[in-house]
């Protein structure tokens, strides 16, 4: 077993291929979505292959120490991109190939109108060594 996060990404406006931002998604839409993503772990939690999952406040900030004791801050949680991590699920799966098809699939939750909303999904396996540095 293999365990990989997969990172749910919010590129603004539009958030989908189907051009609806999630801002002008009726309260029903929502909560059919978030229904949709609970479901889907579950399901893996039935079968083992779900570790954990989270979603995110849009707020956030970027810090980073600068050497002098009083660390710079900036406006996030992006600061040149309109891309927002919007959540994320921590899968333990057999294969990577597995791993892309649970993406693929909580890629299909559903948006407005009911139709899938096809975000993007990162796929990104744990580190499971200490990376060495060979000369």
């Amino acid at each position: 077993m293999a365990k990989y996060l997969l990172l749910k990404h919010y590129r603004g406006a539009p958030a989908s291929v189907n051009d609806v931002p999630m801002e002008q998604w009726t309260p029903e839409e929502v909560s059919a979505h978030v229904r949709y993503m609970n479901d889907f772990a579950a399901r893996l939690e039935r079968t083992g292959e779900f570790v954990d999952s989270q979603a995110l406040a849009p707020e956030g900030t970027w810090v980073r120490y600068d050497g002098e004791g009083r660390p710079p801050v900036t406006d996030g949680p992006f600061a040149e991109t309109k891309d927002l991590i919007a959540g994320w699920m921590v899968i333990d799966v057999d294969s990577y190939e597995r791993a892309v098809e649970l993406a693929g699939e909580l890629s299909a939750a559903p948006g407005a109108g009911g139709k899938p909303v096809h975000e993007w999904l990162e796929v990104r396996p744990f580190l499971t060594t200490s990376p060495t540095v060979t000369e």
